[in-house]
């Protein structure tokens, strides 16, 4: 599982090194064989280990094609991933047309989230992060689920 964050700044030819703690687990898990594409929701992008991306297909793949949402879906998720691989170095090149689409510049934001990382412009990712804060902080009704978590 992936967890923390990690301040990274992306070299000229916008690759990024991905921190140590995490190189041995992605070869293991993956052989260092990753998918990356956009995030729906956020303005981020989203690095899946190839197993747990093929989840993802298999799941798009078992919805009705015919449904308009699918079709934006696989447009959106499937028409934007493209496969990377750790290099010797354990470096990832992220593709200019999905960095000038996350907004990414040189200091990014290695975000764990479980199964996979979101890739964040540092400055967007420290504004959220304050932002979320302040709602929970805030917040007089939070879901049940939340309620019962156990921190």
């Amino acid at each position: 599982m992936f967890r923390g964050s990690s301040a990274i700044n992306l070299d000229a030819k916008g690759r990024l090194a991905m921190p140590s703690r995490y190189r041995e687990e992605l070869l293991e898990r993956c052989d260092g064989q990753l998918v990356i594409t956009i995030d729906l929701a956020d303005p981020c992008l989203c690095i899946y280990p190839l197993p747990d991306w093929e989840k993802v297909e298999t799941q798009l793949s078992q919805m009705p094609s015919l449904r308009p949402q699918t079709r934006q879906l696989n447009r959106l998720l499937i028409g934007s991933a493209v496969d990377l691989e750790l290099d010797s170095s354990g470096r990832l090149l992220i593709p200019v047309r999905l960095r000038e689409q996350a907004g990414l510049t040189k200091q990014v934001m290695l975000v764990g989230q479980l199964n996979k990382f979101q890739l964040w412009d540092e400055t967007k990712w420290n504004e959220l992060l304050t932002a979320d804060l302040e709602d929970i902080k805030n917040s007089d009704h939070l879901p049940e689920e939340l309620m019962n978590l156990v921190l």
